[in-house]
């Protein structure tokens, strides 16, 4: 059974206005539609990538996160800030170092007790 139905509508690739002969019809050919269809699989793809690159960046914060005592490069790469900033914060007595085999650490708590003042 054949459809009359004609509905005039804007192709979502290009822009022009076609007659449809369904009220499904989102392309006006199919020349449209492989284009929208090699578009749409190209971002999925660009996509899945940055999601993968965004995995790889956050790695190593994940991995400081997870340690129970830092260094101080640790610290800095976490807090985001320099060494020197993280010695004046030491010196007003907000921040404090644990000597551990003559290297400093800190403490994951320490940091934690810092923000929550």
């Amino acid at each position: 059974m054949s459809s009359n139905i004609r509905v005039h509508r804007i192709c979502q690739y290009c822009n022009a206005v076609f007659v449809a002969k369904t009220t499904v019809t989102k392309y006006c050919s199919d020349a449209c539609a492989k284009k929208a269809y090699k578009q749409r699989k190209k971002e999925e793809k660009l996509e899945a990538s940055n999601r993968e690159t965004e995995n790889i960046v956050q790695a190593p914060l994940r991995a400081l996160k997870e340690k129970e005592y830092l260094n101080l490069d640790d610290v800095c790469e976490l807090l985001n800030i320099s060494r020197t900033t993280l010695f004046r914060i030491r010196k007003k007595g907000d921040l404090q170092f644990i000597k551990l085999g003559g290297r400093p650490v800190i403490s994951k708590k320490n940091i934690e007790n810092f923000f929550n003042y």
